[in-house]
């Protein structure tokens, strides 16, 4: 039974009642079992019902579930951040705890005006971020986010931060070949530093593979690597925001690992927590604290709710499992699995144009013809239903946005839980190939 009183994201969307959960499945009260191959929002990163959570947080609950950061501090706090410092292992050492991954890239556009601020630079105020991003739904995160769809509703609110190409090979923004191209998408920082000014600009901020915004788009070797040169060359903070492909997602604690690129300020959330409770996290380096520590000594930011006791506790157990478990280590190893296992599938239909991924973070792009790479007319709403299929078959997945400017492609994501085990991910084949053959069907695509 669907409440009347509960504002869900269709009005009037009649929605499944979940019971509960357990490992990679979740159940309804009609007793249907679904795979959740998208991790509900690519964030229970080790699945449903696991019951070392469960217990710290009962333990916690039964020690003091809420204090308020301005007073106090806790021991689930502290431990998490030292944990969060040990399992990035880099310069990245000091963590300021929020609710959500909009609060915490929000928490890092703050950081880094402050920073320049601190040095007696209040002119570099500007972010840089670019087209076929989202960094979260507040306002100032809204302002860094390329993804048009979300950004029209509010666009006399919003910054206009977005200003370089996404490095989407699979349709080079700037109609240039991959692999010859000189990492041109990444020189455009460099070109928009110079119309702009680096004078005025405080950060540049990337997903190391785009999520919603681009169904996993994954950057070429070196990408980063130029993107981080320029910003030192200029004198800017470079953030990665993490929130979707940290914690393992890609193989990786975090996914710029694989670029070998260390971000000044990361933002973490989703995996962080595995959703058993809310929190995120942006982390900063000795560099970007040091200024603030020898100046005003307080980051201007945080929430009631923020460092909550309950929710460390959890995220600390979340992490301590995907440590005690190699999870990382075999999420490279299931990831490799899941994309051969798409790749193949994405070969017997003519209607999926692009696999792509890291890890166990994976993008699915449709088109109208592979070769062309045409996309579906907007009107007939084939991520929706591919969805809505994929429902019905006991598979979750996950919209997101694809084709020009990203908005006229059609695309999801799959990302199961890093803990799926081999049997589940050719279970998780099995409905995903039948899901995509109604779809053909139903749609009359031969």
């Amino acid at each position: 039974m669907n409440s009347t009183s509960l504002i869900k994201p269709v009005l009037n969307g009649v929605y499944p009642v979940i019971s509960h959960g357990k490992g990679v499945f979740l159940y309804d009260k009609d007793g249907k079992d679904y795979l959740d191959a998208s991790s509900g929002a690519v964030t229970a990163n080790i699945g449903h019902g696991v019951e070392e959570i469960n217990q710290a947080m009962l333990e916690q609950a039964e020690k003091v579930s809420f204090v308020y950061r301005s007073q106090f501090t806790s021991d689930a706090a502290e431990k998490l951040a030292d944990k969060l410092a040990l399992l990035i292992k880099g310069k990245l050492q000091w963590s300021f705890f929020v609710n959500s991954g909009s609060e915490a890239t929000e928490t890092a556009l703050k950081i880094a005006i402050q920073y320049w601020q601190e040095k007696g630079q209040p002119r570099k105020n500007r972010i840089i971020s670019r087209w076929m991003s989202y960094h979260g739904i507040t306002l100032g995160a809204l302002s860094m986010s390329g993804h048009p769809l979300r950004r029209e509703r509010f666009t006399s609110l919003l910054e206009s931060y977005p200003s370089i190409p996404a490095p989407y090979c699979y349709r080079c923004p700037l109609q240039l070949e991959p692999g010859t191209c000189g990492l041109a998408c990444a020189n455009e920082l460099e070109v928009s530093i110079l119309r702009i000014g680096a004078d005025n600009i405080a950060a540049f901020i990337a997903e190391p593979v785009i999520g919603a915004a681009g169904a996993a788009i994954v950057p070429p070797d070196g990408y980063f690597q130029k993107l981080k040169q320029i910003c030192e060359k200029y004198d800017i903070l470079f953030i990665a925001d993490e929130v979707m492909t940290g914690m393992g997602r890609t193989g990786k604690v975090l996914a710029s690992e694989h670029w070998g690129v260390e971000p000044d300020i990361v933002t973490l959330g989703k995996g962080m927590s595995g959703g058993y409770s809310p929190i995120a996290a942006a982390i900063v380096t000795e560099k970007v604290l040091e200024p603030i520590m020898n100046g005003s000594k307080s980051i201007m930011g945080g929430h009631t709710f923020s460092a909550n006791p309950l929710s460390c506790a959890v995220s600390l157990a979340v992490l301590d499992y995907l440590d005690t478990n190699d999870m990382v280590e075999k999420a490279e190893k299931s990831g490799k699995i899941l994309g051969e296992l798409l790749s193949k599938i994405g070969e017997e239909f003519s209607f999926i144009g692009d696999v792509r991924g890291k890890g166990m973070l994976y993008g699915i792009e449709f088109v109208m013809d592979k070769k062309t790479k045409k996309p579906f007319p907007i009107q007939m709403d084939v991520t929706n239903k591919i969805i809505k299929q994929g429902m019905e078959h006991g598979l979750i997945v996950y919209p997101a946005a694809a084709g020009e400017e990203g908005i006229t492609g059609a695309a999801v994501i799959i990302a199961p839980p890093l803990t799926i085990r081999p049997a589940e991910l050719i279970e998780l084949g099995h409905r995903w190939r039948k899901t995509l053959q109604v779809f053909k069907d139903t749609a009359g695509l031969g």
